[in-house]
């Protein structure tokens, strides 16, 4: 049985680890475009010094050397060609395989305003090969323009200001960290980046571009008319599934690889996993999907459950949040709202279960709302959600035992 892997992030290295432990034998072939392993929630470290090549690798130096596993770098895929079960890639190579695993991540998404897609600038942070370019601009007070104030664009404002460098964040919602925070988190974080020097033009957006004679762009100008002066450009505006040299192969999907609770696409033996199926985008439930899905490509029937929520661990400044849930407020929700100098809490009841919540300054035994929002357990009536503990959900029963009932 030959297994191929396409990707070698949390999605693929997990599947792999899977089918070697599931099949000692079998042969694991692995390709990606990434000449070094790295973990993509790191590279900001890249950004800020603390971390290296060698550093960002989240496993092992001799993974595929004691895996058993051939590994081919530095390479991509040009075309799946299903019916004869083979990928062609782009050295031309053909590898044969009996399951194939689609674990290629998401590309960061270039808007295109003015030269942002030529320009030698402009830059996205999703692989290392971003970090490694952006490293070539860094310099102290050289002035960056950051498009986006997400986790990615936060995570390098954050690497670049520890640079000393002059940084400038653009971001079209009122708040940053739009998606994870409501308006009085994010302003906590807000002033812990204006104290460190860093300024935010909220509530804006890139227009256009002016580029100098050497194909960089030098001024941004916003759509009110403001023009920024910068050295360099990093778009954190969002990512779409890597699957481009997927069209015309008969892959279902829209913007991502669509598939099965066992991770199956619509084409035989052809599963995928990760950010390419646009299921949930963080790095837990990558390696979930990954594992699931080595596990039926073995010959086991085993289903992926964890579609329920979001979950983000911010920590910028020595400040903690945990944001589980989508955290938008619908018609008809019950928000609760609890604060003090130490910690701010934000839940929402959604039909009396809780739906998300949003710890900010102590975020200790947060795991029973996880489980709450996971299971969906009816919350009672008048029950304090902030009180609430595994303890709550404990019965005695008639022999003086306890029975957990989660």
């Amino acid at each position: 049985m030959r297994h191929v892997i396409i990707g070698v992030g949390a999605a693929g290295m997990t599947a792999a680890r899977r089918i070697r432990e599931l099949e000692p034998v079998a042969e694991i072939v692995m390709v990606s475009k990434d000449e070094h392993v790295h973990s993509r929630c790191m590279l900001h470290h890249y950004l800020s010094g603390h971390r290296d090549e060698r550093t960002l690798n989240f496993v092992s130096e001799d993974f595929f050397v004691r895996n058993n596993i051939t590994w081919l770098p530095s390479v991509a895929v040009q075309a799946l060609v299903p019916e004869r079960k083979n990928l062609i890639l782009t050295n031309h190579q053909v590898i044969c395989y009996d399951k194939l695993l689609i674990a290629t991540g998401a590309d960061s998404f270039m808007p295109p305003i003015g030269d942002f897609p030529t320009a030698s600038n402009v830059f996205g942070l999703r692989n290392l090969s971003d970090a490694q370019a952006i490293g070539a601009y860094i310099r102290p007070q050289g002035k960056v323009v950051i498009v986006g104030s997400g986790l990615v664009g936060m995570d390098a404002a954050y690497a670049l200001l520890e640079r000393q460098m002059d940084v400038t964040v653009v971001e079209m919602a009122e708040r940053i960290l739009p998606l994870q925070l409501d308006e009085v988190a994010g302003q906590e974080y807000r002033k812990r980046f204006e104290q460190a020097g860093c300024k935010f033009l909220l509530g804006r957006k890139a227009s256009e571009t002016v580029t100098d004679g050497q194909n960089r762009v030098c001024q941004l100008v916003l759509d009110d008319g403001t023009t920024l002066n910068c050295n360099l450009v990093i778009v954190a505006a969002g990512v779409h599934p890597a699957l481009g040299w997927g069209l015309g192969s008969g892959l279902e999907g829209e913007r991502s690889i669509s598939v099965n609770d066992c991770m199956e696409t619509n084409l035989p033996d052809v599963y995928a996993a990760g950010d390419v199926t646009g299921l949930s985008g963080i790095w837990p439930n990558a390696m979930k999907q990954g594992r699931i899905a080595a596990e039926n490509m073995c010959g086991f029937r085993m289903c992926y459950e964890d579609t329920y929520a979001l979950k983000n661990t911010i920590n910028f400044f020595g400040l903690v949040t945990l944001s589980l849930g989508k955290g938008q407020v619908q018609e008809g929700d019950q928000v609760v709202v609890s604060e003090d100098r130490h910690c701010y809490k934000r839940a929402i009841i959604r039909d009396h279960k809780l739906d998300s919540i949003l710890l900010q300054g102590n975020i200790d035994y947060a795991g029973i709302y996880q489980y709450l929002i996971k299971k969906q357990i009816p919350l009672e009536q008048g029950q304090d959600i902030f009180k609430t503990s595994f303890a709550d959900y404990y019965k005695v029963r008639l022999d003086g035992q306890y029975e957990y009932q989660l």
